[in-house]
């Protein structure tokens, strides 16, 4: 299994930006598809963003459509979520995690077996 390590999480007002921050070491890390997840307090763990292993083919849950950007640099062995407009319900734990199998995007939970710790993402009103 590949090791992950999540870091740019902090504490942003409403309308702010953050770009959270994925290392893979350890690991396959160019041929699987890469997924951002989150969770907040009480809730199920949810779906945010997945790309694909070349980077070309990416998909975002609806809410953050427009506002979120996923993007990866397979020679440093890392994927970026760029979070722009960031509202109070995006706060969460946020978890990058790696797709068990070969292939492309996945919205699914269960398809990811390499699990980062996560990083808090906190947005004030």
């Amino acid at each position: 299994q590949v090791l992950l390590v999540e870091s740019g999480g902090g504490l942003v007002q409403a309308g702010g930006s953050l770009r959270l921050s994925c290392a893979a070491s350890g690991g396959s890390f160019s041929t699987f598809a890469m997924g951002w997840f989150r969770q907040a307090p009480g809730k199920e763990r949810e779906f945010v963003a997945t790309i694909n292993s070349n980077g070309d083919t990416t998909a975002y849950r609806d809410s953050v459509k427009g506002r979120f950007t996923i993007s990866r640099d397979n020679a440093k062995n890392t994927v970026l979520l760029q979070m722009n407009s960031l509202k109070p319900e995006d706060t969460a734990v946020y978890y990058c995690a790696r797709r068990k199998y070969f292939g492309t995007i996945s919205r699914y939970t269960d398809e990811y077996d390499s699990w980062g710790q996560g990083t808090q993402v906190t947005v004030s009103s």
